[in-house]
């Protein structure tokens, strides 16, 4: 099982490497983890995507980008990256079905949802605590759900969700709404949508399920559901050690996205630099695979 290129990571900035690399006549194979997708999946509508004025489902845009790279020649491996140590001058990817080389790799690992490390966060997780608005907004019908966070993300399942509860608390501990203009603007004109700035969640209470959440000031609010989006933090677990990190955790890379390691480049929100936009995250995974041609025609790396 050996590649002219090893794409670690089936996120959008994994599978636009994937069909970069494939398009150029690259021997290619995309390890996925799993469902190819990452976050994208729980996102019911993505801006800013050229060709997509209205948005696009991020449970559609995903699949498309699948059958692209795939019609395209990219492998998909659907296993788990477990290790990455060098081997001459490729790299060994070391996967439960076995081990995959390549001269080029492209880490786009993504990032994963931080938690909210509150009391109750983690016993009602799936009995109310949720991170998919799409997925469990139906379930709360006619009831309160409290979103924690400020940020895209926060707003766009807060305005998913007023589209089926009968209220939405917004916990946003700035001072105000962090997010695009374009999203705050939509949350202001939701007579559903109630935003509380400056105040954290401290606790999610309840029997069976979620039935309040308490904030850092004392207040409780009488909630069936509460839904996370204070953040992200980068799947690096893989590149420590093989590469440098920044200072914010996630990978450095140059302009050319190279890492520290000699045909290691990186993409997506597991770098450092990227905006959290996926968007800039597919401009990343091609960008990646033309730094690593060059490399793999010329075997210069700097």
């Amino acid at each position: 099982m050996e590649y002219d290129i090893i794409v670690i990571g089936g996120g959008i900035a994994g599978l636009s490497a994937g069909l970069t690399a494939a398009r150029a006549g690259r021997s290619v194979a995309i390890v996925t983890g799993g469902v190819p997708g990452g976050e994208l999946l729980n996102i019911e509508k993505v801006d800013g995507v050229p060709g997509h004025e209205d948005g696009i489902a991020g449970y559609d845009l995903a699949p498309i980008a699948q059958e692209q790279a795939v019609n395209a020649g990219a492998e998909l491996a659907m296993d788990e990256a477990e290790s990455l140590s060098a081997d001459g001058e490729g790299w060994v990817v070391g996967t439960a079905s076995g081990p995959m080389k390549a001269r080029g790799i492209v880490l786009a690992t993504g990032a994963r949802l931080k938690k909210l490390g509150v009391p109750g966060e983690a016993e009602f997780t799936g009995r109310g605590v949720s991170h998919c608005a799409t997925c469990d907004g139906p379930l709360l019908r006619g009831k309160v759900a409290v979103v924690a966070g400020g940020g895209d993300s926060a707003m766009q399942e807060a305005l998913t969700l007023a589209q089926h509860c009968a209220q939405v608390v917004m916990v946003e501990q700035a001072a105000a709404l962090t997010g695009q203009r374009a999203y705050a603007d939509l949350v202001a004109a939701e007579p559903k949508i109630t935003v509380l700035a400056g105040r954290r969640v401290a606790a999610i209470e309840g029997d069976a399920k979620v039935e309040r959440v308490v904030l850092d000031d004392g207040t409780a609010i009488d909630a069936a559901g509460t839904f996370a989006f204070v953040g992200l933090d980068a799947n690096v677990a893989l590149a420590q050690g093989v590469v440098d990190l920044a200072d914010d955790g996630r990978i450095a890379t140059d302009a050319a996205l190279r890492t520290s390691a000699r045909g290691i480049v990186a993409a997506g929100n597991c770098r450092n630099g990227n905006g959290w936009r996926a968007a800039s995250a597919m401009g990343d995974g091609a960008s990646a695979v033309a730094t690593l041609g060059r490399y793999l025609d010329s075997g210069e790396w700097a």
